[in-house]
């Protein structure tokens, strides 16, 4: 009994030791959203609109926890406008997001700031689009929400920030 009772207390050790890391890394950004009833496109009901927002936000997490150690990503986005175009869905459930190629390519206007040490070290304001959003490589797969913005915001990150 007593060595399973040890076993127990070093794998839970070990797996606060193993969070610690993980903890420290999620303060890498902080994303606000100015009038987001006003975006452009993003889901009518509550509950889609939260979770395309929440998306986005790990997303922009996600990128913030690449930055060095010490610097930390603040990201305002003031309008979205989501790759494809919403048709309703006569079934019920949630409406169908349809991509033709047309003129219906993401759109992502934001403003960010990268600190360190709270001094503002790089800051900027974007208006990301992908016209060739369905004509490229995606290494998001088919199922993954936002791919085609997630996409875009990474080819961003890699040119402005990363290559710094």
């Amino acid at each position: 009994m007593k060595s399973v009772l040890t076993k127990v207390l070093q794998a839970s050790a070990l797996a606060a030791v193993m969070a610690l890391p993980a903890s420290a890394a999620t303060a890498a950004a902080t994303v606000s959203y100015v009038e987001p009833d006003r975006f452009t496109d993003v889901p009518f009901t509550p509950w889609e609109r939260e979770r395309v927002l929440k998306q986005l936000t790990a997303h922009f997490d996600k990128l913030g926890a690449s930055l060095p150690a010490g610097q930390e990503l603040k990201v305002e986005v003031l309008d979205i406008d989501l790759a494809g175009q919403t048709k309703p869905n006569f079934r019920g459930g949630q409406d169908l997001r349809v991509m033709n190629g047309g003129a219906d390519w993401p759109h992502i206007h934001f403003r960010y700031s990268i600190t360190e040490g709270g001094k503002v070290i790089k800051s900027g304001e974007e208006k990301l689009s992908n016209m060739q959003y369905l004509n490229r490589m995606n290494h998001y797969g088919n199922t993954e929400l936002l791919r085609y913005e997630k996409q875009m915001l990474d080819d961003w990150f890699k040119q402005a920030v990363a290559t710094r």
